[in-house]
């Protein structure tokens, strides 16, 4: 959704200063009526400007202190079967598909090294991955982020 005017920009910004901000308040906010901060926030909405909520929560407070990044190197006449099959290991957050040595990229928490030695086994146990290479998140030096892109820096 490339198309966003002034106004959406606006409107991404204060949510992004506030999440739980209500209509009205965001309306109040930006002097616009609760009407056309409606439907602008279902026309977002729509066009899959928000992220699941659950992109908001820290592992940490789950019980999931450590963060590790996991290159995957798979056979890829089996990808679509990998995928499925980390998508069932509770502990992979998020992966993506990658250009470059390694074909996937995962982001695994665990509670512990003895965990993520137990999700590293899970993985390589899945039929079609050669091979996974960890490391460890050491800080999150830059978190999620979406001001400087809304040009709100």
């Amino acid at each position: 959704m490339a198309d966003l005017d002034e106004t959406d920009r606006r409107l991404l910004d204060a949510l992004v200063q506030d999440p739980k901000a209500t209509t009205v308040a965001l309306a109040t906010s930006l002097g616009l009526s609760r009407n056309t901060v409606q439907a602008r926030l279902t026309r977002l909405e729509n066009h899959g400007a928000f992220l699941s909520f659950e992109r908001r929560i820290n592992p940490a407070a789950l019980g999931f202190p450590l963060t590790s990044f996991v290159h995957i190197h798979v056979q890829q006449k089996k990808l679509g079967e990998i995928t499925t099959a980390l998508a069932r290991i509770p502990e992979v957050v998020e992966a993506h598909g990658l250009s470059g040595t390694a074909d996937i990229l995962a982001s695994v928490v665990a509670r512990g090294a003895e965990d993520l030695f137990r999700i590293h086994g899970a993985i390589m146990d899945i039929d079609g991955i050669d091979r996974a290479d960890t490391s460890l998140s050491m800080a999150e030096l830059i978190p999620h982020r979406m001001r400087p892109l809304l040009g709100n820096q």
